[in-house]
């Protein structure tokens, strides 16, 4: 019975560590794209959509209030998070829409009325400070509208966020299903236009099969063998990696003050994740 739990426990950590390191090629291969980031969001997630749909099978369309605001949300989401990538660095991008469970501290006492603490109070400020290093500079390279798009990326994801735990039927596949079919309704003109390359193509298949499709599916079912703890620690290899990738190769480099603002919001965000999880078990 041990060798099981152990067993078991290994391959959602697995499952979510492939998961993690999908996701975080995802600002590579936009940048490889020299498409509209519009298009590039409609193309990815119709291709995951259908990888989705495969998995699910009979999806439960339940029309809720929260599943369709959750869909609109997650849709915003991935337009913001491509528009981002396109107009500011890949560190910037990922790690501003890292903020994400700040906004979601913030709209759980606005919107649920639920209590805030002391440690959502202390990590909203220390990630509203590293927020702020993102801009220092910024003005001279043109960046300032990308992390503001970043930014939104976060809020919106929150949003996104807040919808899936409000619904007590239906899953978040269906949501996000959802979402990555309206991303793909909005995008139609501006995919119209594009100029495929056979490379183009490729990339976009990776990007909806792998960093959206496959990638969010792992994440799902690695949820059903380790704790959310677990998931916590091994998701910030995301917003890590994917700078990274961006800079080995195609060797673009965040500023200092991106980094060091990258830095602060990661232990912001984890540390309040790993302290909020042990509270709440």
């Amino acid at each position: 019975m041990e060798k099981n739990i152990h067993i078991s426990r290994f391959k959602g950590i697995m499952l979510v560590l492939i998961a993690s390191v999908l996701w975080s090629i995802g600002g590579l291969l936009v940048k490889f794209l020299n498409w509209n980031p519009v298009a590039i969001a409609g193309s990815r997630s119709i291709i995951a959509s259908l990888v989705m749909l495969a998995y699910v099978k009979k999806p439960n369309i339940t029309k809720s209030k929260p599943q369709i605001l959750g869909a609109i949300a997650y849709s915003a989401t991935v337009l913001f998070y491509v528009i981002a990538n396109k107009l500011t660095t890949a560190a910037n991008a990922i790690l501003l829409q890292y903020t994400s469970p700040i906004f979601v501290a913030l709209l759980s006492f606005w919107i649920l009325k639920e209590k805030v603490h002391w440690y959502d109070v202390v990590s909203i400020a220390v990630v509203i400070m590293g927020m702020g290093l993102f801009f220092i500079g910024g003005f001279s390279s043109g960046n300032v509208l990308g992390n503001i798009i970043a930014i939104a990326s976060g809020f919106t994801l929150a949003c996104c966020t807040l919808a899936l735990r409000a619904q007590k039927e239906g899953s978040a596949v269906e949501t996000v299903l959802l979402g990555n079919l309206l991303t793909f309704i909005i995008s139609i003109p501006f995919m119209l236009k594009v100029d495929a390359t056979m490379k183009d193509i490729a990339v976009v298949i990776v990007l909806g099969v792998f960093q959206l499709g496959i990638s969010y599916i792992l994440y799902v079912n690695s949820l059903k063998y380790i704790t959310a703890l677990e998931a916590i620690l091994i998701t910030v290899f995301e917003p890590i990696l994917n700078p990274l990738w961006v800079y080995i190769f195609l060797g673009e480099k965040p500023g200092i003050n991106a980094i060091i603002g990258g830095i602060i919001v990661i232990i912001a965000v984890t540390l309040r994740g790993i302290y909020s999880t042990k509270v709440d078990s």
